[in-house]
C-alpha cells in the first residue's frame, strides 16, 4: 500500500521490540513505511533482522519476515534520526508499587541525540499521569537547544515544533494484530496540534475510530481500563473465597446470578496477571492514594488469590505427594509470564511441599529462572506431569489442557483454578478441591 498523501512521517523508530512494540513496527513496515526497531537486547534485535520473532503472538513472524524481506523493518541496538519515534518500553512498578519510569527515561534520553524539529514522539508505554509532560522535560535537560514552555506545553528547537503525544495501547495478547488495527484509539497530544500530529500517523493502519483529547487524560483512560478490570476480577475471586467457605459451587452460583439482565460476573481465578492489570491500578493509587481505597482493596484481593490457594492445597495434600502443576503463563494460549499468578502459586508451593513438582506449559520451552535451582521441580510434558502425579493443580486454561483425555484425572486430587473440568468431575462424581 503507498504511503503517498497518507503521511508525512515516512520513517518510524519504535523503541522497545517486546509485545506491543514489535507487533506495531511490523504493521507500520507493512504500510509501506521505513521502520527503525530499537532494543536494547542484542538477542532481539538478532532474531528480528533474521526474520523471526521472540514472542508467541498468532501471525506476528510471519508480518514480522515480510517487513524485514521487504528492507522495510531493520532492528537495532542503537537509535538513529527519524521522523516520528513510538516509544513502548516497560514501565514497571518497585517493590514498594511505585512506578518505575526508568526504562523510560532512557529510551527518552536515547533519542534525544538525534531529534529534530516537526519530529513526532509518541508515548505507547502505560504511565501514570502527568508522564508526557515529563518526556518533554527529559528531552531539554538533555538537549540544551530543545526549549520546553510549561506554560503552553510546546516542546521546540531551533523554532521548530517538536510534537508530543500519548497513545496508551489496548490489545489482548493472542489477538495482538487483530486489536491494534480495528481497536479504537485513544490520543492525548500535550497540545491539540500535537494530538492531531500523533493522529495522522495512527490513520496509516488503524481502521477503529481515533479519539484525540489531552495527554492527561490519555494517561488516565489507561489506568482506569485496568483498574476497572481488575476491580471486576477482585469480586469473581472474591465471591469464589466466600462460596469456598460455604460449600457452595462458584461456577453454578456465577452461572445463575448472570441469568440477571444486568449483571455480568467475571470468571474467578488463581490471581491477576500481565503488565497492564496486575499493574497500572497502583499508578492510580500512587497519584490519588487518599481517594482509592477500592482500588487498593481490589489489588489487595487478587494479589492474595495465589496464597489463599497454595494454604488450600497445603492443607489437604499429603506433604511428601508428588504435584503437577498445568499451566505456567498468566492467561491462555500465550508464552508471557509477567505477574503471572500460576507463577507465584508454583513459587509458593516450591518453598513449602517436600514432595516433587512437575511443572509443565506447552507455550514455554524452558523453566524460567526464578525457577531453576529449585530442587523438587522439573520441568516436562503435561502428560508425563499428569500420569506420574497424584496431585493435580490446574493454573492456566490452556487449550492442550481444555482438550485432555479427562479420564487420566480419575484417582487424582484436582485441584482446578479455572473451572475447565468442573463438568467431568461432577459427571464422575470427583471433587474439584479449589473451584
Amino acid at each position: 500500500m503507498s504511503t503517498k498523501n497518507i503521511t508525512k512521517y515516512k520513517k518510524v523508530s519504535v523503541l522497545g521490540l517486546g509485545y506491543v512494540g514489535l507487533p506495531t513496527a511490523a504493521i507500520i513496515a507493512n504500510k509501506g513505511l521505513r521502520v527503525i526497531g530499537v532494543d536494547t537486547n542484542a538477542s532481539t534485535v538478532k532474531t528480528i533482522n533474521e526474520g523471526k520473532t521472540h514472542i508467541i503472538e498468532p501471525d506476528l513472524e510471519v508480518l514480522v519476515r515480510s517487513a524485514v524481506n521487504s528492507k522495510n523493518l531493520v532492528a537495532s541496538t542503537i537509535p538513529e534520526p527519524a521522523d516520528a519515534f513510538i516509544i513502548a518500553v516497560p514501565t514497571p512498578f518497585t517493590t514498594e508499587k511505585k512506578p518505575d519510569l526508568t526504562f523510560l527515561q532512557q529510551a527518552i534520553e536515547s533519542i534525544a541525540p538525534v531529534i529534530k524539529g516537526e519530529n513526532l514522539i509518541i508515548l505507547e508505554s502505560t504511565s501514570p499521569v502527568g508522564t508526557t509532560q515529563k518526556v518533554a522535560e527529559w528531552l531539554s535537560n538533555v538537549r540544551q537547544d530543545i526549549e520546553f514552555s510549561e506554560l503552553n506545553n510546546i516542546a521546540t528547537i531551533d523554532s521548530k515544533n517538536i510534537y508530543i503525544a500519548h497513545s496508551p495501547e489496548r490489545v489482548l495478547p493472542g489477538r495482538v494484530l487483530l486489536e491494534l488495527v480495528n481497536n479504537d484509539r485513544v490520543i492525548g497530544g500535550l497540545t491539540e496540534q500535537c494530538g492531531n500530529e500523533a493522529e495522522s500517523l495512527y490513520r496509516l493502519f488503524v481502521k477503529g475510530n481515533c479519539h484525540v483529547t489531552n495527554a492527561r487524560t490519555a494517561e488516565l483512560v489507561k489506568l482506569t481500563e485496568n483498574a476497572y478490570r481488575d476491580t471486576n476480577i477482585a469480586f469473581a475471586n472474591e465471591i469464589s473465597l466466600v462460596c469456598d467457605k460455604l460449600d457452595i459451587d462458584v461456577w453454578e452460583l456465577i452461572k445463575l446470578a448472570n441469568r440477571h439482565p444486568r449483571v455480568d460476573i467475571l470468571k474467578p481465578g488463581p490471581g491477576v496477571g500481565g503488565h497492564c492489570i496486575a499493574v497500572d491500578p497502583w499508578f492510580i493509587v500512587d497519584s490519588a492514594p487518599d481517594e482509592t481505597p477500592l482500588i487498593r482493596a481490589s489489588r489487595f484481593v487478587n494479589d492474595n488469590k495465589p496464597t489463599w490457594i497454595v494454604q488450600k492445597i497445603l492443607n489437604t495434600i499429603d506433604e511428601n505427594a508428588t504435584l503437577a502443576c498445568l499451566g505456567l503463563t498468566y492467561k491462555s494460549d500465550i508464552d508471557d509470564l509477567r505477574e503471572s499468578p500460576s507463577m507465584a502459586v508454583i513459587e509458593e508451593l516450591a518453598k513449602c511441599h517436600k514432595g516433587q513438582i512437575l511443572l509443565a506449559d506447552p507455550n514455554i520451552e524452558s523453566l524460567p529462572d526464578s525457577l531453576r535451582k529449585i530442587l523438587n521441580i522439573k520441568f516436562c510434558d503435561f502428560e508425563e506431569a499428569i500420569s506420574r502425579s497424584e496431585v493435580i493443580i490446574l493454573l492456566t486454561d490452556h487449550r492442550e489442557f481444555i482438550e485432555i483425555n479427562k479420564s487420566i484425572l480419575s484417582n487424582k486430587t484436582v485441584f482446578d483454578t479455572r473451572g475447565i473440568w468442573r463438568s467431568f468431575l461432577t459427571r464422575n462424581n470427583l471433587e474439584s478441591v479449589v473451584d
